[in-house]
């Protein structure tokens, strides 16, 4: 008993904390291979499967949620797209991803995989506990680890053999970490995007990435009757500054060109927010018994389109890690695992601070800055091999 409530045991092979992209996709990839999770989520279903965050999949995203038999709405409803567009100086300059690297991404909801996700895993009969108050983590530099929550006023103990903190760079699991084990490296940005999403047909088929002497603009979509649509402004922005005229009039100012047949399609606002704008990496992503994966342990700017693809990333190379010890007894992938894991993701972060310094103006505080980022724009539209680059990392390296 604890505070007058029934305390609970349960045990599992792998405790997740998290049901986002990462924690969900691992559980799923999991049960494919035979070993057992639960995932441990704070919030309600509801508010899970209606969070809008990313909306660009990579090739091996895609390619991972098809191959592990989630692809079928995906592959329906999802938007194909060969190519993105850059604009500045008054130009817009289209590269052909297809053409230069083979693969494409796809325009499908991060909340959309998080559905068909957890109707898999339900179907599956995967445990999901949503409203999991007071989660910590306990015991990771033991053999028995264990997880602590409360739902309804019982509390419960889940021990397991791993736990995976996939609940974001707020979460409670790198807690467990002992002091001085983790080192953080982190660049805030001194702008952030106002975003809207509305039901509005897009004037567009691919993505238009706008650099204006006025600060970055972003053309993107969700569906073929819905419009994503970002505006760089000041970090410390009051929402309450920008009703929907002036977000509409400034989209306007910042995407139109002269002469162009594109013009904004305005709808009514289903969302607007701001986002800040950081860089972040904690190293090691592995302590113990304790594995650490997607926006606990790595967050990029969104100029990239690289936060769920990382993400789901993780999930693959600690299913494949989870795989090799359960099936095989061999611990080489999971030793591994952070080593693998920061390859790629100090590439994105690279990749991602590129297209942001490159696109965003910073109030003209350094004339030279600005000059360098026309020059990249410049050469990434007219050099085969820089805009081959810059599709290779776009759509995702296949070895990074």
């Amino acid at each position: 008993m604890a505070g007058g409530h029934v305390r609970t045991q349960e045990r599992t092979q792998v405790a997740i904390v998290g049901a986002g992209p990462a924690g969900l996709m691992l559980s799923h990839l999991l049960h494919l291979h035979g070993v057992t999770s639960v995932v441990l989520e704070v919030r309600d279903r509801e508010y899970v499967e209606h969070r809008v965050r990313a909306g660009v999949l990579e090739q091996g995203t895609v390619d991972l949620l098809r191959d592990s038999g989630i692809g079928a709405r995906l592959l329906r409803e999802g938007q194909p797209h060969e190519a993105i567009n850059l604009q500045f100086a008054g130009e817009r300059h289209r590269i052909a991803m297809t053409e230069l690297t083979g693969r494409r991404i796809t325009v499908y909801g991060q909340q959309e995989v998080v559905k068909d996700l957890i109707a898999q895993r339900l179907a599956d009969d995967g445990q999901i506990v949503f409203e999991a108050a007071d989660v910590a983590v306990d015991g990771v530099d033991s053999d028995d680890p264990v997880v602590r929550y409360r739902v309804e006023g019982a509390q419960h103990e889940l021990r397991a053999d791993f736990v995976v903190g996939c609940d974001g760079s707020h979460g409670v699991s790198k807690d467990a970490v002992p002091d001085g084990v983790l080192t953080t490296y982190e660049r805030t940005y001194p702008f952030a995007w106002l975003g809207i999403l509305a039901q509005a047909a897009p004037a567009v088929h691919e993505l238009i990435y706008a650099r204006h002497d006025r600060g970055f603009a972003l053309y993107s979509l969700r569906s073929p009757q819905v419009s994503r649509l970002y505006l760089q402004v000041a970090p410390d922005e009051d929402l309450a500054q920008w009703p929907d005229d002036r977000v509409w009039a400034e989209l306007h100012t910042r995407l139109e060109l002269d002469g162009d047949p594109v013009r904004v399609t305005e709808g009514p606002v289903l969302e607007k927010g701001i986002t800040p704008m950081r860089s972040l990496v904690v190293e090691p992503m592995q302590h113990r018994r304790l594995f650490l994966a997607g926006d606990a342990v790595h967050i990029v700017p969104p100029t990239g389109a690289k936060g769920m693809n990382l993400a789901m990333a993780d999930a693959n190379l600690l299913g494949q890690a989870f795989d090799s010890w359960y099936g095989r007894g061999e611990r080489e992938l999971l030793d591994g695992y952070s080593r693998t894991a920061l390859r790629r993701v100090w590439r994105a972060q690279h990749f991602s601070w590129w297209m942001t310094s490159m696109l965003h103006t910073f109030g003209g505080a350094d004339p030279y800055e600005e000059q360098l980022a026309l020059s990249q724009l410049r050469y990434a539209t007219t050099s085969t091999a820089y805009a081959t680059s810059l599709a290779e990392n776009y759509v995702g390296l296949v070895d990074v």
